[in-house]
Formats: structure tokens, sequence, C-alpha cells
């Protein structure tokens, strides 16, 4: 029995024992009176009593033990040809000057800071900042319509409101300061303060009383000294990127969520103090959070805010040039940005242009890791790629390979086995938990581990009725999969994304896998869609790969063949057209729900974290030529 079982089984069978041991690796100015409060579940409290401070363990507690000269933060920003380093030391001090000019303004604890900006270090500043009070930040992912930036301002109701003058999307400059002025003019709430980062290629007009300059401000700023919170303080409020409705505000603890992190970025990614980590997403998104500012610095290792894209700035062979100029030792990013590189340049001829000796391992989540880019990326690098899964809710790996424990061989496919404690389970629609390989709900037996959602922001109702409800004493993640026999978990999709065919539940996850494996094929999706006959038919989307001149009737003709022999008749897989773009979120993640409501004719909203919104145009024109809706 290897080490992941010991770790794995005292995480579950003695969590108190275990998290208690964990959390001693972090920095307390008041022990706790309870590891595990359960006495209002499921609102489960972590280190109940515990009083800390996550700023002084993300920077303050590394300067005073020496690490002060080290690099916390690369600023690496192709897109304005700018690069910059900043010790914990300089780090420190610019979050403690900010923090007393959020004071100066009224910013106190518990009060709400809505933070709007573009991937700068102002941006991880300003949340540290946050947290050194212990107010509560909830960023907003910088673009974000004006609407949907009103929506969370009523609903975080935030003392002061800190944006940039603007980025630069594409070859387009994109101003903040007039969305978030038509923010403000939607919003029934109305900020006390806006405080704008003026950058260099644009420059925000400001309303008079209301707005400041954040180069004005900290000039004459008092550091401010971090403030102790209770460990079950919130530290942040992110929303979930709903297509339907108000989107959810995930509600993260100060204690537990510091706990976690830092036990993860040894255990799950196996970095530590001194080694350099990069997370390729954005502060706007859960990953950006736990993985560009938190987790990173929780560690005592340099974490990098890269602006720009994996291919584009200047070419697909951005992400190298970033891993051997910094030495970069661990990646982090999704699936989607290796397709992308896989597109433009096929056969990796970028690559020999860098140096990546440093490079140990490649880590993807936020989309399901299809077999071809796995291989891929896997025949590339020559280095392991890492499958894992976990969602905004829970702020860390549900399932991972914990290569810092013990590292598994890899099973293409599967993000491979829950981490330490998350104990992971298959059920089915009634609720009985399921055996090795049959498919089911994915769920995760209460209580969840530290650092997952403490609760949803001033609706705890829809805390219980989103995540309890449907199978009490699990938090239900809305996936579906199974177990195999060796404990291995696959994550098949969400569950509204299996299909029913004359009976037989199918998952499209799986013919994606089939199609992604074509030589011809970038990318993939595939949707259900409603059938008289059947009740519902797979209709694929794909995206050839560049320099590809095969017939797509030919193509389509071969996936026919290929989800045939590969699933079996069963799945009726008989319709897919090609398409030069997919609809996707600001994070990558395809809008299978959007794409699937387009085909049915059912009406839907035009998702708020859209990249492009034309990108739907080509989608509903591409159905229509099919004759879709059809009808169910």
């Amino acid at each position: 029995m290897g080490r992941y079982n010991d770790v794995y089984r005292e995480s579950i069978d003695n969590p108190e024992g275990f998290w208690g041991n964990v959390a001693e690796e972090i920095t307390w100015q008041k022990k706790w009176d309870t590891v595990l409060d359960s006495s209002e579940a499921p609102f489960y409290r972590w280190f109940k009593g515990g009083e800390m401070n996550t700023c002084f363990n993300a920077v303050d507690r590394h300067v005073e033990n020496g690490l002060g000269e080290q690099t916390a933060i690369i600023f690496d920003s192709p897109v304005t040809d700018t690069k910059e380093k900043i010790s914990y030391r300089e780090l420190r001090d610019r979050v403690a000057v900010f923090a007393g000019a959020l004071r100066s303004q009224g910013v106190q604890k518990g009060d709400r800071v809505i933070i709007y900006m573009p991937m700068i270090p102002e941006a991880a500043v300003a949340m540290l900042a946050c947290a050194r009070l212990g107010a509560i930040h909830s960023v907003v992912f910088g673009g974000f319509a004006a609407h949907e930036l009103a929506i969370r301002i009523d609903h975080a109701q935030p003392r002061v409101l800190i944006t940039a003058s603007g980025a630069i999307e594409g070859k387009k400059t994109l101003g903040y300061k007039p969305l978030v002025d038509e923010a403000i003019n939607q919003s029934e709430y109305k900020p006390e303060k806006c405080i704008i980062f003026q950058r260099q290629f644009i420059t925000s007009e400001l309303i008079e009383g209301r707005d400041l300059v954040w180069q004005d401000i900290v000039k004459d700023a008092q550091p401010a000294d971090c403030v102790p919170v209770l460990a079950t303080d919130p530290l942040y409020i992110l929303y979930t990127s709903g297509t339907t409705g108000m989107p959810k505000g995930v509600v993260r603890d100060n204690g537990g969520h510091a706990v976690a992190l830092n036990w993860s970025m040894k255990n799950v990614y196996d970095v530590d103090a001194g080694d350099v980590f990069w997370a390729a997403s954005d502060v706007g998104w859960v990953v950006g959070h736990s993985y560009i500012v938190y987790g990173p610095l929780l560690r005592g290792c340099t974490t990098i805010i890269y602006e720009g894209k994996p291919i584009g700035t200047p070419d697909a062979g951005a992400f190298w040039r970033v891993i051997n100029e910094y030495g970069v030792k661990t990646l982090f990013t999704a699936p989607t940005a290796f397709r992308a590189i896989k597109k433009e340049d096929p056969n990796g001829e970028l690559l020999k242009n860098y140096d990546l000796s440093c490079f140990e391992a490649l880590y993807l989540a936020g989309e399901r890791l299809d077999s071809d880019t796995y291989h891929w990326a896997c025949d590339l690098l020559k280095k392991p790629v890492i499958d894992h899964w976990w969602q905004t809710e829970t702020g860390w790996s549900i399932v991972a390979n914990c290569r810092g424990i013990e590292e598994f061989p890899v099973k293409p496919g599967s993000p491979t086995k829950a981490v330490p404690g998350y104990n992971v389970r298959i059920l089915n629609d009634e609720g009985k938990v399921l055996p090795a390989g049959q498919e089911g709900n994915i769920v995760v037996q209460l209580p969840l581990p530290p650092g997952t959602l403490a609760s949803l922001w001033r609706n705890e109702d829809r805390f219980i009725s989103s995540y309890m409800k449907q199978f009490p004493g699990y938090y239900e993640t809305s996936d579906g999969g199974f177990i195999d026999d060796d404990g291995y978990v696959y994550v098949m999709g969400r569950m509204d994304d299996v299909i029913n065919i004359a009976g037989h539940r199918l998952s499209t996850g799986a013919m994606e896998e089939v199609i992604a494996t074509h030589p011809a094929i970038a990318e993939c999706a595939v949707i259900g869609t409603d059938d008289q006959l059947k009740g519902q038919l797979p209709l694929g989307f794909f995206i050839l790969k560049a320099g590809v001149a095969d017939d797509p009737a030919e193509i389509q003709q071969e996936l026919v063949k290929m989800v045939r022999a590969q699933i079996g008749p069963i799945a009726c897989f008989r319709e897919s057209t090609q398409v030069s773009r997919l609809p996707k979120t600001r994070s990558g993640k395809i809008l299978r729900g959007t794409m699937r409501a387009i085909a049915n004719g059912k009406e839907y909203r035009m998702p708020s974290t859209i990249d492009d919104p034309t990108s739907l145009d080509e989608i509903t024109g591409s159905l229509k030529e099919m004759g879709y809706p059809r009808g169910a």
C-alpha cells in the first residue's frame, strides 16, 4: 500500500486530526477552539475560534522568515511590452500602502470591495490589501459587460470599486471606465468611491467627488498593518458564471482557504517555496484566485501574472518563451489553451526555439482533457501531463494525480484519484451508491474539506437547494462520471450533457473523446438534440487543424464510423458539421448548454462570460442549414 492510500484514508477517517496537523503550517494569531464544527451542518465551519490573516500568511511571514528578497510576482505583458519582478518585501510594502489608502477611504473589516481589473500586478495588490484589512473582495472578470457588473454591485454592495483605465484585447484597446460608469448608473446600490489605476496607453476621465486615481492616493497613504480575522470570516465572494438568473456568490473563508491552498501547492502540484509556478489564467476566475495569487504566495513560491494569450502574443510559442525565460517548474492552464497552440503549430516547431529543461509538469483543468490533446502535449513536452478536476465552488482539486504525495500512472480521460479530504462517490438518481464502472452522479460525502465554499453570499437557501438538497449528506457536483476498479475517477461532463437515446443514458463527453482522436480535428463539441423518435440524438461540431485540406463530408462519414466502432450503434451518432470556432466563455469553456438551446429552439440568455458573442451566429447559421430546430 502506497503513501497516497495512507494519507487519503487518514483524511477521510480522521479529518479533524488530519487538517489540524496541516493547519500548523500557517501562522495563527490565536489557535482554533474546534478544528471542525458540524453543529449547523451542512454549514460546516473549519478552525472555529481561530484568528489569523491571509495577507500576513501570503506575504509578511515570508519577509519575516528571510525570503524578503525572493521574487514573489513576475509580471509579463507582451501586449504592452512590459516585464517586472516584485520581491516579497516590495510586495509587502505595496500592499501595506494600498491597504492604508483603502483604509483612508473608510474600508474596514467586513466591508466589500469589488475589483474589476486586467491582468496586472495591481489586481493582486488590491486583493491582498483587502485581505490585509479583513475586507471582503469580489473580483469581477475585467471586461464583463456593464449589466453583469451592475448585478454584482447590487448583490455585493461594495463600499469601494477598484478598476484600471483599460486593457488591450487582441489589437484593440478596451476602456474599463465607461463600463464601470454604466454599471454604476444601472445599479441601485452606489459605491462610495471608485479607485482607478491609470495605465499609460489609456487615461480615464474622472467623476468629481467619487473617482480617485490609484497613483495619487498611495503617495501619502500610511501603511496598514494586518488585521486579525476569524478563520470563519469571509475572505472573498466569487460569482459563478451562470448562464441563467442571478450568478451564485461563492463565499470562501479565511482559515480553511489558507490551510488547504498552502497544503495543495506541495501535495497536489509538487512545488514548494522558491519554485516558479505559473497558472496561465485570469484573476477573475477561481484559478486566478487560488493559483495565481493565494496558493503560490502562501507557499512562498514565485508566481507569474501574464497579460497575454497562448497564441497571437506574438505566436504559438508564447508559453514556451515564458517557461524558458523565468524557469517555470510547473504550468497550470486549460486544455483549450493547448488546443489553440496545437491548432496553430501542430508539429510544435516553435518549441525548438526554447530550452524547457527547467520544466517538470503540465497541469490542465477547466475543461475535460480529451485524449488527443493529452497525447499531443505528452509527445511534444516529454514531461508529465496531469489532468485534474475541480470547481469554482471547491476552490481547489477534487480529483488529481497528487504528485507531491505519490505519482500514479496516467490513464487518459481520467484526472486520476480523489484528493485527500474529498470522499468521492457515484450515485444513481435515487441516491444509491453505484459500484465501480457504473456511470452516475459524482458527489462528495460531507463534510467537504477546508477551503471549499462555506455558503453563498446572502443566500443560504440557494446554497442548500443548489448543492445539498438532491442527495442529502452529499455535495452535488452536477457532473456525471464513474470510478473504475483502481479508484480512478472519470468525469464525463455536466449531467445535463448526458443524453437519453431511446432509454439509454450516454455521455456526449465520451463521443467527444472519440472525435478528438481524428487526425484532422483540432477541437470538437457534441450536444444532445431533441428527437421525436429517440428522445435525444447527438450532434457534433468540429474545427479542423490549420493546413488540413480534407473534405469535410468525408470527415463527417469517418466520425460516424469512429463513434460507431468505439461506442457502438447505440450512440446513434450520424450528424456533425464543420465550424471555424466554438462559442466559449472567457475562461475557455465551450458553451454547450447555449448551443443545445439554439439547436432545440429553446429560449436562452446570452451568457455573461462569452468571449465572442458573434461565435453563436455561426452556430445558429450552421444549425439552420441543417434544419434545426426539429422539435421533440
